[in-house]
């Protein structure tokens, strides 16, 4: 039969292997963030690996080229809210498009919230 301490050193390794592949399903979905200025007002956008492979480019230069060349990108808007046990997120709001008529600047955006992806 099994013993007991077989039985819990099962449960932790089952327990290590779920915990990784979640780990490796946060990383698939990494979001980079940027900070655009506009005329009006500043906003923070989020884009996903894919979604910068897709522009060309993953620093605020490309992000600012492809606006510039394209006339226009859409991207999710990003905001801090609460998560479900409390914790402060910076969570995407909702998906906007950034027209280069009122762009004036494309920044790279830190933040020392954890950063929900967008769908």
């Amino acid at each position: 039969m099994f013993s007991r301490n077989m039985i819990v050193k099962s449960a932790i390794l089952v327990g290590l292997a779920i915990a990784a592949a979640r780990g490796a399903s946060a990383q698939e979905t990494k979001m980079k963030l940027f900070k655009v200025i506009t005329v009006k007002d500043e906003i923070v956008i989020g884009l996903s690996d894919a979604e910068l492979e897709a522009i060309g480019g993953a620093d605020a230069g490309a992000v600012a080229h492809a606006i510039a060349q394209k006339g226009d990108i859409t991207a999710w808007q990003y905001n801090v809210r609460r998560g479900a046990n409390g914790e402060l997120l910076q969570a995407p709001t909702a998906k906007i498009g950034v027209l280069a008529n009122a762009s004036l600047r494309v920044e790279p955006y830190t933040t020392t919230y954890a950063i929900v992806p967008h769908e």
